[in-house]
């Protein structure tokens, strides 16, 4: 099971998907403009935006937020907002890529190299650790009290090319052309999709244990929850034996 998946369950299980309400909302707020401004600001002609939107709603941002959001997309005289990767490698020579959404990318790729340099990391160039990971669509959804066997029965359909069970977040890769097509396939069997969004994957992993997965563990809690950062891939391997010895 790849770091991405097992990180973001324990942040979820830890309640700690975004410790300040202001920050997630920015967040929020920025990957609705984006879906709003790759097409409609129409929801329902837009199903990435109608995802940001639920995906807000969910979070209990206002309406009022969503709806500037939205406005905002197409608002003359408004900062531009760009999607950028960055990379590099975290603590014990973790691979880390870094997805973000910013109005500065000089401001946010200082932000972002300080982090890194504070704990131990360097931010490199672009390509410096993608050779590392797989391009994949990555669906989000929750098993609603499915157990792994029944999950993975809805889930494997043409496109899919792994499944990572967990609860209350399970993870189904997908070939990356492919992530809109298993997307409506899964939510046809009605399973509840959180997100879907093109990602990485690792092709090899870095396994630790005891202070030093603490400290790659605390460093992605770090970038993760910079406010111009959507997301973060990383080739952390979390076996269970090393988190039950940090439990």
């Amino acid at each position: 099971m790849s770091g991405h998946s097992k990180w973001h369950n324990i942040k979820l299980k830890k309640g700690k998907v975004d410790a300040q309400r202001g920050a997630l909302f920015t967040k929020l707020s920025k990957e609705i403009i984006l879906a709003a401004k790759s097409g409609s600001t129409d929801p329902e002609a837009n199903y990435r935006l109608k995802m940001a939107v639920e995906k807000a709603r969910g979070n209990n941002m206002p309406q009022e937020n969503i709806k500037r959001a939205i406005a905002r997309a197409s608002g003359a005289g408004e900062k531009e907002i760009e999607e950028l990767r960055y990379e590099g490698y975290g603590p014990h020579n973790v691979a880390v890529v870094v997805d973000a959404a910013t109005d500065n990318r000089n401001r946010t790729a200082g932000e972002l190299r300080f982090l890194f340099s504070k704990n131990g990391g360097t931010l490199g160039e672009t390509g410096s650790v993608g050779w590392i990971f797989d391009a994949v669509g990555i669906i989000e959804c929750n098993p609603q009290g499915k157990n792994e066997d029944a999950l993975m029965d809805d889930a494997l359909v043409d496109g899919v090319v792994d499944i990572e069970y967990g609860d209350p977040a399970t993870f189904i890769y997908t070939e990356p052309t492919l992530l809109t097509s298993v997307r409506d396939a899964l939510r046809a069997k009605h399973l509840a999709i959180n997100d879907a969004f093109l990602g990485v994957r690792p092709k090899t992993k870095v396994e630790l244990s005891g202070s030093a997965l603490s400290e790659v563990l605390e460093f992605l809690d770090a970038v993760d929850n910079h406010e111009d950062v959507q997301r973060v891939f990383s080739n952390l391997d979390l076996s269970d034996a090393a988190l039950e010895a940090l439990a």
